[in-house]
């Protein structure tokens, strides 16, 4: 195996992108092909079942990638996380730890693990830091994806001290845009937002409601510009702590639901129920690190959520129905 140094990648060389149907993969396989690399591999879940170990290992033996993204994981939003917490867990670990292993014994050189901004404490301080991990209480409704997560960043940084692999990690925030998942209880807030208020213009009712106070304050990130970032950090940083990848900025999921309801063309009244949760006060990231790295995020909230409205009403009558 070749010493890696941080630069452009090889075009030619074999890169798995691990999930590739995702919201993420998809993002990130269509930014691949954008750049010219001709030998991308990518696996659906039916071709190959990442929680099977055997299987793992056994197509990095025949594909052996020279750069993997590992992007494939159980997600979900509140509701599902809240209810499902053995799948969250089990599903990430068995995921995770099939792909690194098989990485790991199969000489890939460049290995970019994506976490989740939720890797976090639920009341660090904002905008949270990189060094905020593991300072604190994690948010309950989605603990066990959180661990799953924060296992994969530990997993990198073993590797990095025990075998010198140049592997590293972006925690990325909560993302948007083509190919989400809209389902009614596998969806995060903003695809569930999208769906709801679209279905009430459709169907002309009077009033939409959602969970919570709406106070809560979030930061969104176009898929597209997560995928430009996951490039940029592949060919610019070389390190053992993980990246957050985020605009810097947030609004109130109130704010947000009023821009979804005007981009959708909704006119009808926004209730809230109070009895559900709202989860993380704020999750605003501290992009700081990556700013300095030399990256920002380049698409605006309007623009980014007109697009997704856009692609969402095209392929309405296709999107899974489950999370």
């Amino acid at each position: 195996m070749t010493e890696f140094r941080v630069g452009p990648l090889d075009t030619d060389a074999p890169f798995y992108v691990a999930g590739h149907r995702g919201l993420v993969g998809g993002a990130i396989w269509r930014a691949l092909q954008a750049k010219g690399h001709s030998n991308l591999l990518g696996m659906s879940s039916r071709e190959l079942d990442l929680k099977e170990r055997g299987a793992v290992f056994d197509f990095f033996a025949e594909s052996k990638p020279t750069y993997v993204v590992l992007a494939a994981a159980k997600v979900g939003g509140i509701l599902a996380n809240n209810t499902y917490p053995v799948d969250f867990l089990s599903d990430n670990l068995r995921i995770q730890t099939n792909v690194m292993d098989a990485a790991l014994e199969h000489g890939t050189e460049r290995l970019l693990f994506l976490g989740s901004s939720c890797i976090y404490p639920k009341l660090a301080e904002q905008p949270i830091r990189e060094e905020s991990l593991l300072t604190g209480h994690l948010e309950p409704t989605n603990d066990a994806y959180a661990i799953a997560k924060i296992a994969g960043i530990l997993g990198v940084q073993a590797v990095r001290r025990q075998y010198g692999r140049n592997w590293i990690s972006a925690m990325p925030t909560n993302l948007y845009g083509p190919g989400d998942n809209f389902s009614p209880t596998g969806s995060h807030v903003l695809p569930a937002l999208i769906r709801r208020y679209d279905e009430a213009k459709t169907s002309g009712a009077d009033s939409v409601t959602n969970w919570g106070t709406g106070s809560p304050r979030r930061e969104f990130l176009h898929v597209d510009d997560m995928a430009a970032a996951c490039l940029y950090l592949l060919e610019n940083y070389d390190g053992p702590d993980q990246v957050n990848v985020g605009t810097g900025r947030d609004a109130t999921i109130k704010e947000i639901a009023a821009l979804v309801a005007d981009v959708v063309g909704y006119e009808g009244e926004t209730l809230w129920d109070t009895s559900k949760p709202d989860g993380t006060p704020q999750k605003l990231l501290d992009v700081s690190k990556l700013r300095g790295i030399g990256w920002e995020a380049r698409i605006g909230m309007r623009e980014g959520l007109e697009s997704t409205v856009a692609w969402y009403r095209e392929h309405v009558g296709e999107l899974r129905e489950a999370g």
